[in-house]
């Protein structure tokens, strides 16, 4: 029987650093993943890219790598985050950096399409006013300059990224089960239309939100 062992050290941009770490030395572990992003999180990535392009990502999960790449590249270890944010190559970029300053060569790869702001017009000029919930209003009727516009990915591209020998894969705005569902399609094989097995694996994938001052991390286990 296959089993696929999957942990998440992150539920937010600020969580803390050692999670990585404990979730990794806690045992058997096959995926290490980790949440960074919330709609609040976008605005102050969205500032941090406004005063230097090249951020605009969550800085905290090279911090988290730091701790525990090299375990995780001794030990067959795949990351996947959606730490890229704003800016999936930067943030890939920096992890880079890091890792060849420790000697390290992890196989990094990069999911993007997700950043819609560069569309906005287009996609205006087909009619399109993306109503308000609630109240309707055209967002041609916002009071602020819009910052981020980002749509949600699913797991697909998660899939594709382990499937060409990623060690980690960085991501923007992806669904949050899709951390897990990306790993448990791609270790399975499942299918496009394997709508009960992506279900479960999906199911799983949003249990990572869930936190706890007494928790080290979560673990989930597919068969």
């Amino acid at each position: 029987m296959t089993v696929l062992r999957i942990g998440n050290c992150s539920g937010y941009f600020g969580d803390r650093r050692t999670a990585a770490r404990e979730v990794i030395e806690g045992g058997e572990l096959d995926v290490l993943t980790g949440d960074y992003l919330a709609e609040t999180t976008m605005l102050i990535l969205a500032r941090q890219r406004m005063r230097d392009t090249s951020r605009g990502y969550a800085s905290t999960f090279i911090d988290h790598m730091g701790d525990v790449l090299g375990t995780c590249l001794d030990r067959g270890i795949k990351v996947v985050v959606n730490a890229g944010g704003l800016n999936p190559g930067g943030c890939a970029d920096a992890l880079g950096f890091m890792a060849s300053e420790a000697g390290l060569t992890p196989s990094v790869a990069v999911v993007e399409g997700d950043n819609l702001l560069p569309e906005l017009d287009r996609i205006r000029e087909t009619g399109w006013t993306f109503p308000r919930a609630g109240t309707g209003a055209s967002i041609s009727e916002l009071a602020q300059p819009i910052v981020a516009a980002n749509a949600y990915l699913g797991a697909w591209g998660v899939v594709e990224a382990l499937e060409r020998g990623a060690d980690v894969v960085v991501t923007g705005r992806i669904t949050d089960s899709a951390l897990v569902l990306g790993p448990a399609a791609w270790r399975f094989g499942w299918a496009l239309d394997d709508w009960d097995r992506l279900s479960a694996g999906g199911r799983c994938g949003a249990l990572d939100r869930v936190q706890h001052p007494g928790v080290r991390g979560q673990l989930c286990v597919l068969r």
